[in-house]
């Protein structure tokens, strides 16, 4: 459900950019939950933290000092997706909630990726070394173990083979027409994700879906984000401002798209957008306040 935009203060927005300004101070799964206030203005961030803090204790309570990665990680799974039943909401897949941590907690279901930011946040607390892999089409985790690296599929907990992971790729590397001589190994879509670009998939889905759904509101929430998050992605000041336009918040809107114009005159949505502009240009006042 669409919310008002008054019911998404300023300082909200404030308190997001103070936790992404920074790489090496990058709070990515506080900035995460931030995420949920779009939709759930009301929610308790503080709250969900410590219900992560939680079940990461009841885990810790199952695991010896002195247990072996190995140990640890099947434990993880086991308490994971056996005992508390996270895994995909597969009859419900494009549904926002599946992006907000605090309804994954809450529902146990979600999509890959926030199914993983949970996942790696407590398998951190165990003491595991778990990282994000942007992997085309499905988001993956992967954990460096004394014998090498295990990749997972965060929906179910199951560790995934090279074989299985390049039958998961062929169709991407298909439609990308990189075979032959452009050929790109394995190794290369299974690096680390970094903690911003974690960040701006999980808005890239809801952009996606709020942009299908011609939810202006909420897709201007999302917007409002990735500005923050991606300063300098002069495509998501444009997608900001079309968003604007929308709504009807024209001066808002010739800001953004005027920005995009200046830093990218030669993209080829210029023209149109250009056009765009003379029309907000000789529109009315903004009817949003």
């Amino acid at each position: 459900m669409s919310v008002p935009l008054s019911l998404v203060p300023q300082s909200a927005l404030d308190y997001f950019s103070a936790l992404v300004t920074r790489d090496d101070e990058f709070a990515l799964l506080e900035a995460a939950i931030l995420l949920g206030q779009d939709a759930h203005p009301a929610l308790d961030v503080q709250a969900v933290l410590a219900e992560i803090d939680r079940l990461a204790e009841q885990l810790r309570r199952r695991l010896p000092g002195d247990a072996a990665p190995l140990h640890r990680l099947r434990v993880l799974n086991r308490y994971f997706f056996n005992e508390l039943g996270f895994g995909a909401n597969a009859n419900h897949f494009y549904d926002p909630d599946n992006s907000y941590v605090h309804r994954v907690l809450a529902t146990r279901r979600g999509i890959p990726i926030s199914l993983a930011l949970i996942f790696i946040e407590l398998a951190g607390q165990i003491g595991l070394q778990a990282r994000g892999i942007s992997f085309p089409g499905h988001f993956l985790v992967k954990l460096r173990m004394p014998a090498g690296e295990v990749i997972l599929d965060p929906i179910n907990g199951r560790s995934l083979s090279r074989e299985e992971l390049e039958e998961r790729l062929e169709p991407f590397v298909q439609q990308q027409g990189l075979i032959g001589d452009f050929e790109t190994p394995l190794g290369l879509f299974l690096q680390a994700a970094a903690p911003r670009d974690m960040l701006a998939r999980m808005l890239g889905n809801l952009k996606a879906i709020h942009r299908q759904s011609e939810d202006w509101v909420a897709l201007l929430a999302v917007q409002q984000r990735m500005v923050c998050l991606l300063p300098e992605q002069w495509e998501e000041r444009r997608d900001r401002g079309l968003a604007y336009a929308e709504l009807g918040q024209a001066s808002a809107a010739l800001s953004d798209l005027v920005t995009y114009l200046q830093h990218c005159p030669a993209a080829p949505d210029a023209p149109a957008l250009e056009a765009r502009v003379e029309a907000l240009r000789g529109s009315p006042r903004p009817l949003l306040h």
